[in-house]
Formats: structure tokens, sequence, C-alpha cells
């Protein structure tokens, strides 16, 4: 099924309604203001002037009114995806919380199918490196009533336990993303995406070379790339989704720790860890960071230099 979107102003809007007025249906579903049913397309207006047209005659119908938007990200590495990508049904993963001292590794996977495209990104969707965390907790919720998805958390616990072994951030970030792709899949059992995209932390053999102990391994119209939220929705979903399941543990954490716990690795966090230290000792601070970020070593020799 094809899929275009124009975008109109608020002078054109009203023509295209009036065109398809007689063809009109009922669409209840947030940010729609219209919606028409013709023999082989499926028309749907928005609030924010974009118009969206699904099915075998959605690129005539669209070339009526417009010019379809596409958006080609600057930087992006990785595999050669689809001209259409954006508009099909993907299933898509993110991952947060690698470049953190404090707090756990979360990984997100989430299902948009095309006719959910329009809808997500009425709901406040894009790219999450543009949105503040507190804009993506305000969304999270409705978000998650409308996609499948699956988000997992790797506590600072485990995370040491396996790292400890010898395991790298590499093999760990790859096992969860399978493991939430697999998830979702079976959510959606017995329908298919019609491609998944993983945001690339690592070439496609390593990444696979990571999964070669595992029972199942999810392969099949697999693509990667790096800044994969903004070629599709469903990974910039994902990327909102394991973001606000990290604030949450953070939030945990810093209750549990007594003192507002900073994200990432820099002087801050060497500071905050070395008041942890001295207050709640080693153990403590173990518990809730990762134990071989360099910041170990920066606080100890914080808390304990004469």
């Amino acid at each position: 099924m094809s899929n275009q979107v124009i975008v109109l102003s608020e002078k054109e809007l009203p023509k295209v309604l009036r065109f398809y007025e007689t063809n009109k249906v009922t669409r209840n579903a947030p940010g729609v203001i219209f919606a028409a049913k013709i023999a082989d397309t499926s028309i749907t207006a928005y609030r924010s002037g974009k118009v969206l047209f699904q099915g075998a005659g959605a690129d005539r119908e669209a070339a009526r009114w417009g010019t379809v938007t596409k958006v080609t990200p600057s930087g992006a590495k990785g595999d050669t995806l689809p001209a259409n990508f954006a508009s099909l049904s993907v299933l898509g993963s993110d991952e947060t919380g690698t470049g953190d001292f404090f707090g756990p590794v979360t990984v997100a996977a989430c299902f948009v199918s095309s006719d959910q495209i329009e809808l997500v990104k009425e709901l406040g969707v894009k790219d999450s490196k543009q949105l503040t965390d507190a804009y993506m907790q305000h969304i999270a919720e409705d978000l998650k009533r409308v996609v499948t998805y699956s988000v997992l958390t790797l506590d600072t616990i485990k995370y040491n336990e396996i790292q400890s072994r010898g395991w790298s951030q590499g093999k760990i970030k790859a096992i969860l993303h399978n493991q939430a792709l697999q998830q979702v899949l079976d959510q959606m059992h017995p329908v298919l995406p019609e491609h998944i995209l993983i945001d690339q932390f690592a070439e496609r053999r390593v990444y696979y070379n990571y999964l070669k102990d595992e029972s199942s391994i999810i392969q099949d119209k697999v693509f990667f790339s790096t800044k994969a939220e903004n070629l599709h929705v469903s990974v910039a979903i994902a990327s909102i989704l394991a973001r606000v399941a990290f604030l949450e543990a953070m939030d945990q954490l810093s209750t549990k720790a007594g003192v507002t716990l900073p994200k990432g690795a820099g002087p801050k966090v060497d500071q905050i860890a070395c008041q942890i230290i001295r207050k709640k000792g080693e153990p403590f601070l173990h518990s809730i960071t990762k134990v071989h970020f360099a910041n170990t070593q920066k606080a100890l020799n914080l808390a304990y230099k004469k």
C-alpha cells in the first residue's frame, strides 16, 4: 500500500476537504479534522495541515494538491532504505543510558503501522534529541496507548555483574535490542512489520556476532542506520520510551541516594559520586552506577584525598 503526505496552508486545506466532501467518513482519532474514502484511497486531514493519502491511488490523489514531503536526514550512515521508508509499517528500536555513570541501560522497541504515522506525529513525536525530558514524559503515556511496544531496563546491579564477566556494552545492547524486538513481534503475531530498523551502534556483522549464542535472533527484514530516529517515527518513539524509562529509574535512584543524580559522565558526576561515598559508602555507590566507568576512580580520589 502506498502512503503519501502533503502539507497545505490554511487557505489550501478547505479546497481539499470540499473536493472529498461527498466521500466523507467518520474517523475518531486525535488531531483528525476530516477523513474520506474513495475507491482506491483513504484521505485523512490533520489540524497541522498535513493530509495523508493511503492506498493504490495515493500518489495520484496527493499529486492533485501539492508536493509530497520528504525528509532526508543529514549525516545518517548505514543501510540504504527504500525511498518511501518513512511511510511504511516499521518496527524500530533504540536505547539510552549507556553513556551515563548513574542509572540503568534502557532499550525500547516500537511498532508503528503506516496508518498510525500521522497520528503519532500529531501526538508530538519527532527526533527525541529535539525534545525536553519533561515533554517526552508528557507524551509517553499517550504514545503507549496507541502503539505496540516493549521497554527493557537493565539495572546497574545486573549491568555490573554481566560486565564483570567480560560482556562489552555492545554485546549488552545487542542482546537487549534483540529481546525487545522479539517481545514486540510476539505481541503483534501473526502480523509482521514491513521492515525492522535498529538505531545503529555496531556494524551488522558485529551486531550479529554478539547474538551468536542467543536461542532466537531477529534477522529478517532488518535495517541498521545511525540517526534512525529521523528515518522513521517507530525509532523516534522507541527513543522516547527508552528515555522516559531511564528518567523514571533515575528519579527512584535519586530518592535512594538522597541527592539528585546528574546524567552523563562529566565532572559534576564525580562530585556527586564523591558525596555519596562519604555519606553512604562505596558499596552503595557501586549499586547505582556503572562501576567500570572512569568516574568510579575519580570519585574515590576525591573522597579520600587528604
